[in-house]
């Protein structure tokens, strides 16, 4: 790599020169990951146009039951597989999976079982891919790192998103869509190395670190060991890690209101505008994403702290939904779903996923699963729910039920402060410790 180039990622990342290989190989796993995932999402939504509503929500419900039974299972293993098995084999198992349901559209003639399992697996799928990605990223990499680097991982996000979905629209008639499984399996196949080697380049830091303070090096084979509940069991414990999973709950909440809203607001338009208005909110957050994600999340965390950084996004929603309530219209609600959906994916989701820094392995690789796949499926149904009782069972409108969503928006800021505020005293005592023995 020229000087040229290191100097530029260097100003711009704030990456060090020996963490530009593997931040550039954690960039291209999330790009890679995300280009699957969004060369399969078309296909599954295709599919949801052939059922009724009825048929939908119970394919909904039932992802739901068996998010929480995968998660289950993938604690089971976790305890019982090293970690430097653990992520490449998880990868191995997807592209596995959707290879398999390539063989079973090719052999078999009646496809509504498998297009409806699939429906299923890919919505499981699109929560546990990125959930895994941020376990191992919060284990690679420092709390100190993790300020610097994650919002690139977050623009890679946002890159592979915009990407992926050019190869349905370029290939999908010309090769078949079910041919698109396999370009999937592909995408995921090739990420398998990139784990490796990363895995090998932590190996070696941690040999040269423990050289250079005469400290062991950590064992390179790691097995976290305890039961398949202990992710359950960690969450209910711990009033940090249930802080986490309501500030999740309220992220979904917020998704939901304004889903349901823009829904609501844009029913007296024909079909063809409201794709109009949603392709073009897809383009603006994608975009403006990017450039947040490289231009503001690194600096953002780094120079005004994690509860900023974590509060930023849920505050600009109390003032986005408060105008909403006092002038109800689609144009502020388009702009509220791009701010929501652009500081998501490149400000609120890196900031959380630096919160996982600072706990244990155990922590990441089940605790983690399930605040993101549980508590988030369940998170859609007590949102979908909760807006149907205030717009059709008490019969609210939409300046009112703005109204509270604006109370949840505060909730969720507050949330995010505390969560902020307990990221940084936890790293200052650790500082603190880490200080105090060379003093002495």
């Amino acid at each position: 790599m020229s000087a040229y180039l290191q100097r530029k990622l260097s100003k711009l990342f704030k990456i060090e020169r020996d963490e530009i290989a593997a931040a550039l190989l954690s960039f291209l796993f999330v790009f890679t990951l995300m280009v699957s995932y969004y060369v399969l999402r078309p296909v599954r939504d295709a599919m949801a146009s052939d059922w009724s509503d009825a048929e939908l929500s119970w394919l909904w419900t039932l992802n739901f039951f068996i998010s929480g039974g995968a998660v289950l299972v993938y604690g089971w293993v976790a305890s019982r597989v090293s970690l430097n098995r653990l992520v490449p084999g998880v990868y191995l198992f997807f592209a596995t999976s959707f290879g398999l349901f390539y063989l079973a559209t090719q052999s078999l003639d009646n496809h509504q079982l498998i297009d409806k399992s699939f429906y299923v697996w890919v919505s499981f799928f699109a929560l546990f891919h990125v959930s895994v990605f941020w376990s191992f990223m919060s284990d690679l990499y420092s709390s100190e790192q993790s300020k610097r680097l994650f919002g690139l991982f977050g623009a890679g996000a946002s890159i592979g998103a915009v990407s992926g979905p050019l190869i349905p629209v370029f290939l999908g008639t010309q090769i078949g869509v079910y041919n698109l499984l396999l370009i999937a399996a592909l995408m995921l196949l090739l990420i398998i190395p990139i784990i490796f080697f990363l895995e090998r380049q932590r190996q070696t830091a941690a040999t040269e670190a423990s050289e250079n303070t005469g400290k062991p090096a950590p064992k390179s084979v790691r097995v976290i060991g305890g039961d398949f509940f202990d992710g359950f069991v960690d969450l209910l414990c711990h009033r940090f890690l249930l802080a986490i999973a309501l500030f999740l709950l309220l992220y979904t909440m917020m998704s939901s209101f304004v889903y349901f809203e823009l829904k609501n607001v844009m029913a007296e338009y024909d079909r063809a505008t409201r794709a109009q208005y949603w392709g073009m909110m897809d383009l603006a957050v994608n975009s403006l994403s990017i450039l947040t994600a490289v231009f503001v999340t690194n600096r953002l965390a780094t120079r005004c702290g994690l509860a900023i950084t974590l509060a930023l996004v849920p505050l600009l929603l109390v003032g986005g939904w408060l105008a909403v309530a006092i002038a109800p219209g689609l144009l502020l609600l388009i702009g509220l779903q791009i701010v929501r959906r652009a500081g998501n994916y490149a400000i609120t989701r890196p900031g959380r996923e630096m919160l996982f820094t600072s706990v244990t392995p155990s922590t990441r690789f089940k605790t983690k699963p399930v605040i993101d796949i549980v508590v988030y499926r369940g998170g859609d149904v007590l949102a979908g729910w909760t807006y149907t009782g205030l717009a059709q069972g008490i019969g609210l409108g939409l300046g009112a039920i703005a109204m509270v969503a604006a109370v949840l928006a505060l909730i969720w800021t507050l949330v995010a402060i505390f969560l902020g505020v307990s990221y940084e005293n936890h790293q200052n005592r650790r500082q603190d410790e880490a200080v105090q023995p060379s003093e002495t």
